[in-house]
């Protein structure tokens, strides 16, 4: 089977990184590490405006009412970008928590297609809501119910520009699958972990094209050019698990058992190459490479926090392994 984007699809993504691109990101994230998230709000903003907050959202509700493959050519740009805040949650999570609400819950549509951050906690799988002072809305979701919830204390993570919390549940304002939430999630943060690999790469191939060492350009090194190629490869071989677990998930709005499989293959094996990535570009890099002035650090430090963020890589082994040997047991009942 062959997969390829639509030509629009392509020039829609073009559109945000000339966007992000012009906006200095590692200055808005480093301000957003400050306790200034105004630059940070105003991006996102500006990204709402190109319509990627509202891709998920239906059209009734002021969205675009597109699909999750649309939603991944976003993300990943997002991703590649380090654009701080609860992207995920408000680009992937939220359209689902909201879909079929109505009345005060369902006019959050409206105000999330139009910039607002969301921020979802979905306990014990994903316990934490991010930079949930943001937010204008915050939710949890358990056990296919969406409760209201305030932000809760929040906690630095090991991306500065980012804090977790355990937010405290009030009113069920809603029903919606939390299997499905959660692997909206899962896959939501794969394509921004899919596009943040793919910036410490290109960081490191330019890196290695002007550090000197004994004389020599390292990126004339063998090996060096090995570790590197050893990247690209990873990011390559992840990419088609993505865009399975995309269509896994368009194909199958109202069975999201049904994409459990190639949700968490994408999400491991994209969290491995991305995992990769970042090595490989502290060790291009040396020291330097994770100090605060370095813009280097801003990606490695977020790479490190998506690792476990909606899902940890032995959750969604294990969900792995449960499809497999379930359809295997099917397969050998059959015969």
């Amino acid at each position: 089977m062959q997969f390829a984007l639509d030509p629009e699809i392509i020039d829609f993504a073009a559109s945000i990184d000339s966007l992000l691109d012009r906006s200095d990101m590692p200055s808005v994230i480093r301000a957003w590490d400050a306790g200034d998230t105004d630059k940070g709000t105003a991006v996102w903003g500006r990204v709402a405006e190109t319509g990627a907050a509202a891709l998920l959202i239906p059209e009734e509700a002021g969205g675009a009412g597109a699909t999750a493959i649309e939603a991944m050519v976003a993300l990943e740009v997002l991703g590649k970008r380090a654009v701080p805040g609860p992207v995920v949650e408000s680009v992937m999570v939220a359209p689902r928590l909201l879909a079929g609400a109505d009345g005060e819950v369902g006019a959050a549509a409206e105000e999330i297609a139009a910039g607002a951050f969301a921020s979802v906690a979905a306990p014990p799988v994903s316990p934490y809501a991010p930079d949930a002072h943001v937010a204008r809305h915050v939710w949890v979701a358990a056990d296919d119910a969406v409760y209201a919830a305030d932000p809760g204390e929040g906690h630095q993570s090991v991306d500065r520009a980012r804090t977790v919390s355990t937010p405290n549940r009030g009113a069920q304002v809603a029903t919606a699958s939390t299997l499905d939430v959660i692997n909206h999630g899962a896959l939501g943060t794969a394509a921004q972990l899919q596009g943040l690999g793919r910036a410490m790469l290109d960081m490191s191939v330019e890196y290695a094209k002007q550090r000197k060492q004994y004389g020599k350009i390292i990126g004339e090194y063998q090996g060096l050019k090995h570790q590197l190629a050893e990247v690209a490869i990873a990011l390559e071989m992840s990419r088609p698990l993505l865009w399975a677990g995309a269509l896994a998930i368009a194909e199958n709005p109202d069975d999201p058992a049904a994409a459990v499989r190639d949700v968490s293959a994408a999400r491991v094996a994209v969290a491995d190459a991305a995992q990769l990535a970042a090595r490989t570009a502290l060790q291009v890099h040396g020291a330097i490479g994770y100090t605060l002035e370095h813009d280097l650090g801003l990606w490695l430090t977020k790479t490190r926090a998506l690792q476990s963020a909606w899902g940890t890589q032995t959750y969604h082994r294990g969900r792995v392994l449960d499809a497999i040997t379930a359809g295997a047991g099917a397969s050998g009942a059959a015969r």
